[in-house]
């Protein structure tokens, strides 16, 4: 977890810095040299100094080591509890589905929402990158969009839909959306259903570097032949970058970082000072939004959303939280 590792760094480098520097070994070093040279007689310093060194050395090994192991003990404790306090929610071994395969387009933002309910509740799941172009991969299906969720041989489809019914079967209580902040969280999930999605278009295609910013990341992790990822590459990059403007268009935005910015502000003001809208723990809000920004995090629109909003340290939290992918790889 880049949290744990931040914090456990700043640990050992503290602890560390008390021991070599002012702290035990150099204060009773220097303490140690003033009794040593204040005994001694002309005739007999260099022994003494000899002396000297070796039992300061010595010490100063010794109160070493004991810091390096404390310092490792400090960094062992805080991974420990930086990890706690974001734990995963596993479900009962007995409820989680023994096959799930999920077809996807890597850069997807309703796949990666999927993603994210999967990684968090730690359900292992078997990745099928469909080509974009033939489909060849979801041929099988009626359904000719993704996400396609296979659970123990049932087809699931929607990315909400699917969020939904996972839930019911890992879930041993019943589940009601109305009490428990169920109704705030349903809403927050439309609004990433029916707002946030239709902002992230406009931003990562606004202008040709960063079209093609965003085509490398999808030709990368994408399931192509070496052709195909040139010609989706440049040719992809030129025809989104003028669909974004009819998005921008369909969607009445004008300039569209301000509303990415204002996306990312008015979820931050939802969570009104609480680390997830699901309190100490995300909930299916939490983990919507996050999955559906995971794919621009690091492109050029999520790097400045991130600096010019609020939302980073809720992000972090939920990369913190949900932690390592539980998808099997082949």
């Amino acid at each position: 977890m880049r949290r744990a590792s931040t914090l456990a760094s700043s640990v050992f480098s503290r602890t560390l810095a008390t021991t070599y520097d002012g702290g035990a070994t150099t204060t009773n070093r220097r303490l140690l040299q003033a009794a040593l040279y204040c005994t001694g007689g002309a005739g007999g310093s260099y022994n003494h100094n000899r002396w000297f060194y070796r039992l300061s050395n010595s010490f100063s090994a010794r109160a070493a080591s004991v810091g390096v192991a404390g310092a490792l003990v400090s960094v062992a404790a805080t991974t420990f509890l930086a990890q706690e306090a974001y734990a995963k929610e596993p479900p009962p071994q007995e409820l989680v589905p023994k096959d799930v395969v999920l077809y996807q387009y890597e850069a997807c933002p309703f796949c990666n929402k999927v993603k994210a309910f999967l990684d968090y509740y730690d359900i292992p799941y078997k990745v099928v990158e469909v080509n974009p172009i033939s489909k060849k991969e979801i041929k099988w299906s009626d359904y000719k969009k993704v996400p396609i969720l296979m659970v123990d041989g049932e087809q699931l489809v929607d990315s909400s839909v699917i969020i939904d019914k996972l839930r019911s079967k890992i879930s041993k209580k019943k589940i009601d959306l109305a009490s428990d902040g169920g109704g705030e969280e349903e809403k927050w999930r439309r609004w990433v259903d029916d707002h946030l999605v239709h902002v992230l278009s406009p931003n990562i295609y606004r202008n040709t570097s960063e079209a093609l910013e965003s085509f490398d990341y999808i030709t990368s992790h994408g399931n192509f032949s070496f052709t195909e990822k040139f010609t989706v590459k440049y040719a992809g990059a030129a025809a989104m970058y003028f669909v974004s403007k009819k998005l921008k268009k369909k969607y009445n935005i004008t300039d569209e970082r301000a509303a990415l910015y204002e996306a990312a502000e008015t979820w931050v003001d939802a969570l009104n000072g609480r680390e997830f809208l699901g309190g100490s723990k995300p909930n299916l809000a939490d983990l919507a939004v996050f999955g559906v920004l995971r794919p621009i995090r690091y492109l050029r629109s999520g790097r400045d959303m991130v600096e010019h909003t609020r939302i980073g340290e809720w992000y972090t939290r939920m990369e913190h939280a949900v932690g390592e992918s539980s998808r099997i790889r082949a």
